[in-house]
């Protein structure tokens, strides 16, 4: 077999991301150029090689169809593209957050459920009841 018949390994910095721009560009239906655009316009961050070649993902692809969708259906400039796809990741954040919180709040009130009734159970040893003609124990 000569040189040229010769196929290198593909190198992978991801196991995620292994499309090459080329192959990522006519899956996704675009020229390699506008993907360069867009990774220039930090809308989109390929995985690299140790030789620097670009590689993207499935959620790469997912992101540019998501970027096409916005400008050739909504008419989005880039400047709009960037500026949502910061507020999606915001929110995401946020829902998280929300997340967080609603389980330290479900966890919380637990705890304050068993602590109450644990009160309730020693309490309830040591309430006595006032009746006229005498004293009951509850």
């Amino acid at each position: 077999m000569n040189k040229r018949n010769r196929k290198k390994p593909v190198e992978r910095c991801d196991e995620d991301a292994v499309y090459v721009i080329s192959v990522a560009a006519h899956l996704v239906g675009m020229h390699p150029q506008t993907l360069r655009l867009y990774e220039r316009e930090g809308l989109i961050e390929p995985k690299r090689t140790p030789k620097r070649c670009r590689r993207y993902s499935e959620h790469d692809l997912e992101r540019l169809r998501d970027i096409q969708r916005l400008t050739q259906e909504f008419g989005i400039n880039l400047a709009g593209v960037r500026m949502i796809i910061e507020m999606r990741h915001r929110l995401a954040h946020l829902e998280e957050l929300v997340d967080e919180v609603e389980a330290d709040r479900q966890r919380i009130e637990t705890q304050m459920d068993d602590e109450i009734e644990r009160i309730r159970r020693s309490l309830s040893r040591e309430i006595t009841l006032f009746r006229p003609g005498g004293l009951t124990k509850i």
